[in-house]
């Protein structure tokens, strides 16, 4: 009951924590509402110096949140993707500010037309735990960039790094420009109830839909960048060795803990043991051991590895061959949360890894005759958040980026295109809604405001009443065909 009462109190902190910071934001926007270039570029400049600074602490606080997450794969995924985005917006800020002159028709002329880039207000964030620096900067670089306050709502699956990329923004920026929330699931909820000027969430399609009901009650525009069954087609010609190779890595990284990790692969029916054996090989070259190798992510915690070793035993009992690549044949049940990646064989569709985004360290390979058959599964299903394919044939390319639709889309990689600072990220249908990342991300977060402009004299007074004179007949005559 001690703890209850704790949990409750601390959530009530926090609750109002929220809801003071909002009105504080939402009063410095109002008397400050279009910070300046330079401004803008300090608040920038001022994250990448604190990020640099607190590097070695943050990649500490990420490893002890999963208890062992590779410190490479911090600095590849979170730390080296947030500064490179930094330093992009920074080199790009003046040019997306200006003003876009657009075209104006002969009939509104002499005018003009232009589209204006301003800030929104407040922006909220709600931040996953399997990447929370990088799902944290990336969409406050982007809010700063447009000149908005920022309220981000960190994971309370990652309490460390959460703690610690509060103390980074608290001592780096007043709390009407960024602020950090912290808290359980009910803290979030109320965090997405508030009427913020626009809201980004990146985490399963599900809590999506609830942050997109709350979020309509405000009419708040949302973002949403969930997650889905992205699909990887192996190529009926293409190198094996290529293929399972960037697979693998694809899907090791995090131990399969990202959004855009290959959930399942389509490989040509003739080529799959093949391809089970080369993928072994690849594997086993980048993780020789698993359990003390420190280059292995863990599973987050206790109810995802629960969650994971219950779709591997639910395609068992349904008739699945199970494939464990663990190639020092270590016992990996001694409570470490790292399962090794297992291929999963013979897969039907009431399987539960068929069903649901898996997010983990298990790869169903699933085997198709040619490739409309490949593209015909994944349009039976919802779009992905990303697509892979592997071949070199420039005609088998076209055909599956004209016959499929995916948030994102990988030739010959995968995971890669997120890390683009000039194209945009996101999902479609099922995998979300709207982009960030780059220009897109300061479009996102501006208000696109569209001004048309006239002096002194007024051509609009042609198509004034009365109406039916000879003015407007000849008007009619040239502007309707």
């Amino acid at each position: 009951m001690g703890a209850s009462v704790v949990q409750l109190t601390e959530s009530k902190n926090h609750i109002q924590q929220t809801h003071r910071v909002f009105e504080i934001q939402k009063q410095a926007f109002h008397d400050h509402p279009t910070p300046s270039l330079a401004e803008r570029q300090e608040n920038l400049e001022r994250l990448k110096q604190a990020l640099l600074s607190y590097q070695d602490r943050i990649l500490e606080a990420i490893d002890r949140d999963f208890s062992c997450r590779s410190r490479d794969e911090s600095l590849i995924a979170e730390v080296m993707p947030s500064i490179q985005g930094i330093n992009y917006t920074q080199k790009n800020l003046q040019s997306w500010m200006k003003p876009s002159r657009r075209h104006v028709s002969i009939l509104f002329r002499p005018a003009s037309n232009k589209v204006c880039y301003q800030p929104k207000g407040v922006v909220g964030v709600i931040v996953p735990w399997n990447y929370p620096l990088y799902l944290a900067v990336g969409p406050l670089v982007a809010s700063l960039a447009a000149g908005n306050r920022t309220m981000i709502k960190m994971s309370e699956f990652t309490p460390h790094t959460s703690a610690l990329f509060k103390e980074l923004i608290e001592a780096n920026f007043p709390e009407d420009l960024v602020a950090v929330i912290t808290g359980e699931a009910d803290v979030a909820a109320d965090f997405s109830e508030r009427p913020f000027d626009h809201m980004l969430f990146t985490g399963s399609t599900s809590v999506g839909k609830l942050v997109m009901r709350a979020a309509s009650d405000n009419l708040t525009p949302v973002t949403l960048e969930l997650g889905g069954k992205s699909p990887a087609i192996v190529s009926p010609d293409v190198p094996l060795e290529d293929a399972a190779q960037r697979i693998a890595f694809g899907k090791a990284f995090n131990a399969g803990q990202t959004c855009v990790a290959p959930d399942y692969v389509l490989c040509p029916a003739d080529r799959t043991q093949a391809f089970v054996d080369e993928f072994r090989t690849q594997l086993s070259i980048m993780y020789p051991s698993l359990r003390d190798n420190d280059d292995y992510s863990a599973i987050i915690n206790e109810r995802q590895y629960n969650r994971l070793k219950g779709y591997l035993e639910d395609a068992k009992a349904k008739g699945a061959e199970l494939i464990e690549i663990n190639p020092a044949k270590e016992n990996m049940s001694d409570g470490t949360r790292k399962i090794p990646i297992t291929l999963v064989l013979k897969t039907t569709p009431e399987m539960k890894l068929m069903q649901d985004e898996i997010f983990g360290p298990i790869l169903p390979i699933v085997s198709y005759g040619n490739l409309d058959e490949a593209i015909q599964f994944i349009n039976d299903r919802p779009r992905p958040l990303a697509l892979y394919f592997f071949g070199y044939d420039r005609g088998q390319q076209h055909q599956v980026i004209d016959n499929t639709l995916s948030g994102g889309m990988c030739i010959n990689d995968s995971l890669m295109h997120v890390a683009q600072d000039d194209l945009p990220f996101g999902g479609v249908g099922d995998s979300g809604m709207g982009h960030y990342h780059g220009k897109e991300g300061f479009l996102t977060f501006s208000h696109q405001r569209a001004i048309f402009a006239k002096q002194k004299f007024n051509s609009g007074k042609f198509v004034y009443p009365p109406y039916g004179t000879s003015a407007h007949k000849m008007i009619y005559k040239f502007f309707i065909r």
